[in-house]
């Protein structure tokens, strides 16, 4: 009869239990994010400090980060994003050029004269122009980081003149103004992913490249480069993109936090790749890579080359977005 009852006790527990409803245990919501740069490139090291500041606003969303190409190239990277595959990218600017063409408008060659005057640009009206142009085509823009100034590395011979460039068969970004640019200077551009480019330089189908110096060390492209200049001919933005979709389907309190978290970096970073700019430089110099700088005189003729390729901007893209960057430019 004691069996009986217990039995009876426990089948009538089991029932309460199954019709009453405990509170879920919440689990975390996680952000993959997919980037082309090197894991100890200041902007992978950035996107860390994202995600630890992500953990630290404890709204039950993290961050799950894939940089050194690990999820595919830079292109790859960007559709994956707008396909909704991954949360987010943080990827050179030129790369997206391809689907909001207006991001051209801050590749004019020789536009800056310092990493703030940039800054200023993309933190102010210009800036907000490209997030709303970006947000047309599926993507919310979350910050700006540095990728810095542009300089040229080559097999054939010292940039000690504009002439030097003529004929030299040098790979470029995806972004029609660089490769424009690069025409008007006498040299053969050629636009490939940057996945594909140290073994291009080092089977010799190129001569050159040309990258800010942080990329230039860390993507070991002095093992296959002898020749360093200080051309500056563009200062490029990396962007830090998520698909507008999926951000905007978190909570406000998880938007506020990744947007918070995402500032903190991009503050490090700005600062930390001023400092590591001039130390890659060296860096080079001392792996061995012959480093010539360029005179005013050269870069004066530089620029004037390529004078033309505002016009061009211009025929492409309207007057509005260029006189917007050099309203800007000229402050």
């Amino acid at each position: 009869m004691l069996i009986k009852q217990t039995i009876l006790k426990g089948c009538s527990m089991a029932l309460l239990c199954a019709g009453m409803t405990f509170p879920a245990l919440s689990q975390a919501e996680t952000l993959r994010l997919g980037g082309n740069f090197a894991a100890d490139h200041s902007s992978s090291r950035a996107m860390e400090i994202f995600k630890a500041e992500l953990e630290k606003a404890d709204v039950d969303v993290d961050a799950a980060l894939f940089p050194a190409m690990q999820l595919g190239g830079a292109q790859e990277n960007v559709d994956q994003v707008r396909s909704g595959a991954i949360f987010g990218t943080w990827i050179g600017i030129a790369y997206v050029s391809r689907i909001v063409p207006e991001l051209e408008a801050v590749s004019l060659p020789f536009a800056f004269d310092s990493r703030e005057q940039a800054f200023k640009l993309i933190d102010g009206p210009v800036g907000d122009t490209f997030n709303e142009l970006l947000a047309k085509k599926g993507f919310t823009a979350l910050g700006y980081m540095e990728l810095g100034f542009r300089n040229i590395t080559n097999n054939e011979r010292p940039i000690e003149s504009a002439d030097d460039l003529d004929g030299l068969k040098i790979r470029l970004q995806p972004n029609e103004t660089h490769l424009a640019t690069f025409r008007a200077l006498g040299a053969n551009p050629v636009s490939m992913d940057v996945k594909e480019l140290y073994g291009a330089l080092q089977q010799g189908v190129l001569d050159g490249q040309e990258n800010p110096y942080s990329i230039i060390e860390t993507k070991r492209f002095n093992e296959v480069q002898k020749y360093l200049s200080d051309s500056k001919h563009f200062y490029d933005f990396i962007v830090v993109l998520a698909n507008k979709d999926n951000f905007d389907s978190l909570s406000a309190e998880k938007q506020a936090a990744v947007k918070s978290a995402l500032a903190k970096a991009v503050s490090w970073q700005r600062e930390q790749a001023a400092a590591e700019d001039k130390q890659a430089r060296q860096a080079l110099i001392d792996a061995g890579m012959v480093f010539t700088p360029i005179s005013d005189e050269t870069r004066d003729e530089l620029r004037a080359r390529t004078s033309g390729i505002k016009d061009t901007l211009r025929e492409k893209l309207g007057t509005e977005i260029i006189d917007q960057v050099e309203a800007e430019l000229a402050k």
